[in-house]
């Protein structure tokens, strides 16, 4: 009865999904915020990331955010490759708190609908997005996802930049970890261009099996 629950639930939030994003699509089309993509070479792994943060319209409250990812191994050991996407909509009630649903696709636990309380501040110089996840599957995981940008200006055209990105993903019903990530970028940002350094430090189960990988990356902010 559980599982099939949570199928009928999975339904109904893909369709949602898809008719949210068909409306997002019109919505968002006054307010534009940057959409960055970034790849990132490692001496381990390849690294994509692509960040979509959009309001559906300025005076609205509502808004979608997603971070998707995706690890791919130099030597193409497909058990090695890791993509996670989540989905969430949210509304913002106050000062850049509000509370948001949506789904994570994972290679790895699957898929699974999400709930809980995220919070964002944007300006010239930081962006901040904290959220909190609760995943209505088995394991009744619980997430914490963190992404802070420090962005200061040292010319007419430059910038520095430096991000300090993570997560926190641990089982509530077995008290086991699950998957944590620590991933750290600095460099220069010359208009809608990054590039520079960083690591991805990895944990993996619940032995929180440790991977590293560092090397340089390449980012472009798409107006």
């Amino acid at each position: 009865m559980k599982h099939k629950i949570i199928w009928r639930l999975n339904y109904i939030l893909i369709g949602l999904l898809s008719q949210i994003c068909i409306h997002t699509h019109i919505w968002a089309q006054a307010a534009k915020p940057p959409l960055p993509i970034e790849a990132f070479f490692g001496q381990e792994n390849l690294y994509f990331q692509m960040v979509v943060k959009k309001n559906f319209d300025p005076k609205n409250r509502f808004n979608f955010f997603s971070v998707a990812t995706f690890t791919a191994d130099y030597a193409n050991e497909t058990s090695e490759n890791n993509i996670l996407i989540p989905a969430q909509f949210s509304y913002t009630f106050w000062k850049g708190v509000g509370i948001m649903a949506g789904a994570e696709a994972n290679s790895g636990p699957g898929f699974a609908p999400i709930a809980g309380l995220q919070y964002n501040f944007a300006s010239r110089k930081f962006l901040i997005v904290q959220v909190a996840s609760f995943f209505l599957n088995e394991e009744h995981d619980f997430k914490i996802f963190g992404l802070y940008e420090f962005k200061p200006s040292i010319s007419e055209n430059w910038a520095i930049y430096s991000r300090l990105q993570y997560i926190y993903n641990f089982s509530i019903q077995d008290g086991s970890h699950n998957r944590s990530y620590l991933y750290l970028r600095a460099g220069l940002k010359r208009k809608s261009f990054i590039f520079g350094a960083g690591a991805n430090l990895d944990l993996f189960g619940p032995t929180k099996i440790f991977r590293d990988n560092y090397g340089g990356f390449v980012r472009w902010e798409f107006h």
